[in-house]
């Protein structure tokens, strides 16, 4: 049983997020569980952070970057669990008393993340649902599908690092290695696929596989950022 009096700190980086995060901030105003929402802002121009603090939730200012922003907000983090999350997620209802269900059930489970859906009602965002549901099988899971960890098992593998792109993979694969971990199943979250417009989906997963092969070879992120900039210089990044 999930005890109430255990609060997840929510970490939410962002970087021009008006038109996407009050939805996000609603939907965790709704959540009964004990929480903390904490936006870290990499400099936004469109009335992001006016926003945030409107909705009462505390923001900080961070160099922009998802690795700097994270590990802004976890240093002012106060709860024993860490959820990171995307600010154009849909966050599912009960979606937090769901982490602390599992995490209380199971004391040797260092964390996890969320079955992730794609939105949109096409044959691409359908195709990367199905597939980040194989690549999770293997371990590989990445930012926008909500990773929540225990605060004692991220100082134990360093948290997150600053650099500039695949913080998320890269800190998966550590915390991977430190212990076990669970994809909550239901609720799922669901994320969006803008990142992906205007794009050619051949061109998209091949730039994907291309920067994984890089990555795992060991390429410095500086020289990935690169190479991923000028793949998609309108997107987001991936995960």
């Amino acid at each position: 049983m999930f005890h109430r009096d255990v609060m997840i700190s929510i970490v939410i980086p962002t970087l021009n997020e008006a038109q996407a995060l009050p939805v996000l901030l609603t939907a965790l105003q709704n959540e009964w569980a004990d929480h903390e929402t904490i936006v870290v802002d990499g400099g936004s121009q469109d009335g992001t952070v006016e926003i945030a603090r409107q909705r009462g939730v505390r923001v900080l200012q961070a160099p922009a970057g998802r690795g700097n922003q994270l590990c802004a907000g976890v240093a002012e983090a106060r709860g024993e669990i860490l959820l990171f999350l995307h600010a154009d997620s849909i966050f599912p209802v009960g979606g937090l008393a769901r982490i602390g269900e599992v995490l209380s059930a199971d004391r040797r489970l260092a964390g996890g993340n969320f079955r992730l859906v794609f939105d949109g009602d096409t044959r691409f965002s359908r195709w990367l649902t199905r597939f980040y549901a194989r690549l999770r099988r293997v371990g590989l899971y990445y930012g926008d599908s909500g990773i929540f960890v225990r605060r004692s098992a991220y100082d134990a593998i360093g948290g997150f690092r600053s650099i500039p792109v695949m913080e998320d993979l890269d800190f998966v694969r550590r915390l991977e290695r430190l212990g076990r971990t669970c994809c909550i199943g239901e609720p799922a979250l669901i994320t969006s696929s803008r990142r992906f417009e205007g794009r050619r989906a051949l061109a998209i997963v091949r730039g994907w596989f291309e920067l994984h092969l890089l990555f795992f070879l060991g390429m410095s992120p500086g020289r990935l950022a690169k190479i991923y900039k000028a793949q998609a210089p309108r997107s987001r990044e991936w995960g």
